[in-house]
């Protein structure tokens, strides 16, 4: 039977030590019911937005959430409002531009929490004391501020079935290091099995976001890596175009399920890979599609490989960062909202969700000690890690890079065409 342990230590930082066990979900957590004031009324409300919970270890974390913050606030009604994840950020834009939005939201970092920043509150100075705490601020800080804590982190590991590369004659205990050997893996279990090689749903248009972080570290070189992040890219570049090619070309040679284009990614491509008919998928590590919920369908088969190396060169890193966080809108409920942020990232229940849901956590002082050999290797590689690609992408960027990528799966565009639009894009 597989064990899963937590053990943590608090570092000298001041913090708000309150009980926890927790989850999250697609990217985090939420819930739909609300704090109970005491029997003499509540002397205040905060109204807070997120996209649901996906299970039940995501729905412990929202109430640890809510317990914390009851602890400093036992006066305060929270509402939490659960919006539908694939309409989020529409009905939040369309709230906030009626004046009708929330007091807290919930962000994804990187692009959708940056492109948003000039509604947002920031929280640059009430937060400071958390710095050494936690991982993953970057996704979260825009222009010199920052606007939220990171919750848990958000990365994209290669995970792969340790029985499809047997079948298929391959060395499980030695994965493809370069894009050649992954091309020739590939091409073996395509010829062994009845599995796809990867297991891929881009009917949101998701699956480039995953292959540019999950593979772009063996592609660009450390300096020209730092530069995208800095937002000095330039689509038309050998490498930029390459990552394109590669992703056209993986598409032209098979490696992908079946009308992966109409198949969901949440969560229909990962199911796909966690019943054995995909070899390998570029999951999360985040609250689905991470190490522990492949490992209770794959056990022992479950294996993890680092991004493979594509140019000489490059220096290749696990893809991870700041994942979510909650965001604060109403200026006049800025310390409510701080205190709410400072209870997503309570100690305890950061733990007891990481135990329960799977997460890699932002709480540096948390360990993840499991025989789970994946989760091992992931939090093994965090130091080193680089943060995501896509993320560093303007809205519209990244909008356009979705359409794109499914015409470039199809073969509907080229990839001369694919760079010209995105190098536009990006100049505005």
């Amino acid at each position: 039977m597989k064990r899963t342990i937590i053990t943590t230590a608090v570092a000298g930082v001041a913090l708000v030590t309150l009980t926890g066990c927790g989850g999250a979900a697609p990217t985090t957590p939420g819930d739909s019911g609300s704090t109970d004031a005491p029997s003499g009324g509540s002397a205040q409300e905060l109204t807070i937005w997120n996209w649901g919970d996906a299970d039940e270890a995501a729905a412990a974390y929202t109430e640890d959430v809510k317990a914390a913050f009851a602890e400093m606030h036992p006066d305060v009604t929270v509402e939490i409002v659960n919006q539908p994840f694939d309409q989020y950020y529409t009905l939040l834009g369309s709230a906030i531009e009626a004046g009708t939005g929330p007091d807290l939201a919930l962000y994804n970092g990187g692009t959708q929490i940056k492109s948003r920043a000039a509604s947002l509150v920031p929280v640059t100075d009430e937060l400071a004391d958390l710095k050494d705490q936690l991982a993953g601020w970057p996704a979260f800080e825009e222009g010199g501020e920052t606007y939220s804590a990171p919750t848990f982190l958000q990365g994209f590991p290669i995970y792969f079935n340790k029985a499809l590369f047997a079948e298929a004659g391959l060395d499980a205990d030695n994965p493809p290091q370069t894009w050649d050997e992954l091309t020739s893996a590939c091409q073996a279990i395509l010829d062994s099995t009845d599995a796809s090689c990867f297991a891929l749903g881009n009917k949101e248009g998701l699956g480039i976001e995953f292959f540019l972080s999950g593979f772009g570290s063996g592609v660009f070189t450390p300096e020209e890596y730092d530069a995208w992040i800095a937002g000095e890219r330039d689509w038309t570049s050998e490498h930029a175009t390459q990552v394109l090619q590669m992703w056209a070309d993986s598409s032209a040679d098979g490696w992908y399920n079946d009308g992966a284009n109409s198949t969901a990614m949440f969560n229909d491509s990962f199911d796909i890979f966690s019943a054995g008919d995909a070899a390998l998928v570029i999951g999360l590590m985040s609250g689905t599609a991470h190490w522990k919920q492949f490992d209770e369908f794959l056990g022992d088969d479950l294996g993890f490989v680092m991004p493979v190396a594509t140019n000489d060169g490059t220096t290749v890193a696990l893809p991870a960062e700041g994942g979510i966080g909650y965001g604060i809108l109403n200026e006049e409920k800025k310390d409510l909202g701080v205190d709410w942020i400072r209870a997503s990232v309570d100690h305890d229940a950061l733990a007891a969700y990481s135990l329960a849901g799977g997460q890699i956590t932002s709480d540096t002082t948390i360990t993840l000690d499991t025989d789970i050999s994946s989760a091992n290797e992931i939090v093994a590689e965090l130091p080193g890690s680089k943060p995501l690609l896509h993320t560093a992408l303007g809205a519209d960027e990244l909008d356009l890079l979705h359409r794109l990528g499914q015409q470039l799966l199809n073969g509907d565009v080229t990839v001369a065409d694919a760079t010209a639009q995105l190098a536009d894009a990006a100049k505005g």
